[in-house]
């Protein structure tokens, strides 16, 4: 086997444990088991656990910068200048998600991986993933931030990631959510078919009303 077999089963492999586990949950034994290679391959192509995590992510980060960036590109030369309209914005990002080729799985599992990037305790691939890939999603808020003047800067912070949250919760569980609505709604839906239903849904959140200011609790007498 050679060394770029040997890496790609690794990749595989530790992709697909960790969706199905968790980070902490899989060992590195498990997933040398699974590949059927040593621990020292692990280590030397790797070196730690943590960098095996970010080596996964960067698998689809890295097409998916190179890509959402030439996106970006095409929209700020389209618009010459203007404010891009938010749901343009947020159909380039969901379409360069869709267009990212994945290695030998699917948008879910990877979508399952961000969703645990946040839900557990993963301050190094959060680092990781500001370091390596931070200018897009900050270019991205930036033309986000013009498409919202009204948002106050905090709760657009807020309503990104509760978009954030629904994508990934949607996309995550796309084959449970497909098989609902086949059996019980008898309709068959292409992960294209879910994001232009998706669509209306965040631009509607984004455009939300702002929340009431809470009052302030009277001091007990």
């Amino acid at each position: 086997m050679g060394q770029t077999d040997t890496v790609t089963r690794i990749l595989d492999t530790a992709e697909v444990l960790f969706a199905e586990r968790g980070f902490a949950e899989t060992s590195l034994r498990n997933i040398t088991s699974k590949a059927r290679v040593n621990l020292a391959a692990v280590n030397y192509h790797f070196g730690s656990k943590k960098s095996l995590i970010q080596a996964v992510f960067s698998r689809y980060l890295d097409p998916f910068t190179e890509r959402f960036h030439g996106a970006l590109d095409e929209l700020e030369a389209r618009y010459a200048g203007q404010v891009i309209p938010l749901e343009v914005l947020l159909e380039t990002m969901a379409r360069t998600v869709l267009e990212v080729p994945a290695e030998r799985n699917s948008l879910k599992v990877f979508m399952r991986l961000l969703g645990l990037a946040y839900s557990q305790a993963q301050g190094h691939l959060r680092r990781h993933i500001q370091d390596e890939y931070g200018s897009v999603f900050t270019r991205f808020s930036e033309l986000v931030r013009l498409a919202t003047p009204d948002l106050p800067d905090t709760e657009r912070f807020w309503r990104l990631h509760f978009v954030l949250g629904t994508v990934i919760f949607t996309l995550s569980g796309l084959d449970a959510l497909r098989d609902i609505a086949e059996k019980d709604y008898g309709e068959h839906v292409s992960v294209r078919d879910l994001i232009r239903r998706l669509r209306p849904v965040v631009v509607a959140a984004m455009n939300a009303p702002l929340p009431e200011p809470v009052e302030p609790r009277a001091e007990a007498s």
